[in-house]
């Protein structure tokens, strides 16, 4: 949706991201002087060598650079890690990766060019499963997938004390949100999301919204409660960020659709 059909009181992207780290985990250092070899089930390879906490050179068949990123350590021996490209603003990528298990996740997001996709949001993400280290070598627990978990559930995010959304997974497809606390109170929409099973009581979920150009990418610990993530999007200037969020988690409800009709 663009700025004419923006409701008159409706917020930025920037204008509600501020303080939403607040309640985020720690970035770690961990992964410097470490490299990881990565192959997606769509046959992509990349190799990541990090020079430093926040550096990482990367290359990808004849594509290579030096760019930003940050880790942090999400569940025991799985870390997220987002990254963005100086030469490709529009673009980043985050994985999130076992190196015990050796599982891996990928998501790629663009902020697409205003009118390439009428009709569906201005962000996009594309989701792959992969491997690290010799993809031969077949890795260890279950493999990441689509998941209809969440479907039904009703829960809230305290990212800061002036940062409290509530999230209602409506299916494998949706999910609609209100703001129960912050600029962007009484504010609440339907918007398209995907939620993968990285592992056993972890969720890798994203969203795309409709009326501001923004998608986020979070992943949940249900054993610590915490949701750990990002946002890509436009800010009221017209640039493109890379805003990192986090949030501590408390169910509310659920519900049952036992063996009646149930959302996709």
């Amino acid at each position: 949706m663009n700025d004419v059909n923006r409701p008159a009181d409706w917020k930025h992207f920037d204008d509600f991201a501020a303080g939403i780290a607040t309640n985020r985990l720690p970035t770690t250092g961990a992964l410097a002087g470490q490299t990881f070899k990565i192959t997606l089930n769509s046959g992509r390879q990349i190799d990541l060598a990090f020079t430093s906490a926040d550096t990482v050179a990367w290359s990808e068949g004849r594509d290579a650079g030096v760019d930003w990123y940050e880790a942090l350590e999400v569940a025991a021996d799985t870390v997220f890690i987002n990254m963005t490209f100086a030469a490709r603003p529009t673009e980043d990528e985050a994985f999130v990766v076992n190196t015990r298990t050796r599982r891996v996740l990928s998501v790629r997001e663009r902020v697409r060019e205003a009118g390439e996709a009428p009709g569906e949001p201005r962000v996009a993400q594309t989701w792959l499963a992969g491997v690290l280290g010799d993809p031969s070598v077949a890795p260890s627990g279950v493999e990441p997938a689509p998941s209809r978990d969440l479907v039904g559930l009703t829960a809230h995010y305290e990212y800061s004390p002036n940062h409290v959304y509530e999230h209602i997974y409506l299916s494998s497809q949706r999910y609609a949100w209100q703001n129960l606390v912050g600029v962007q109170r009484g504010h609440g929409d339907v918007d398209l999301a995907t939620t993968w099973k990285f592992a056993e009581g972890q969720y890798v979920f994203g969203f795309r919204e409709f009326i501001i150009p923004v998608a986020s990418l979070f992943f949940y610990n249900w054993e610590d409660m915490r949701s750990t993530g990002k946002f890509l999007g436009v800010i009221s200037t017209g640039a493109i960020e890379n805003k990192p969020a986090g949030a501590f988690i408390t169910k509310k409800s659920t519900i049952d659709y036992g063996k009646g009709p149930a959302p996709v």
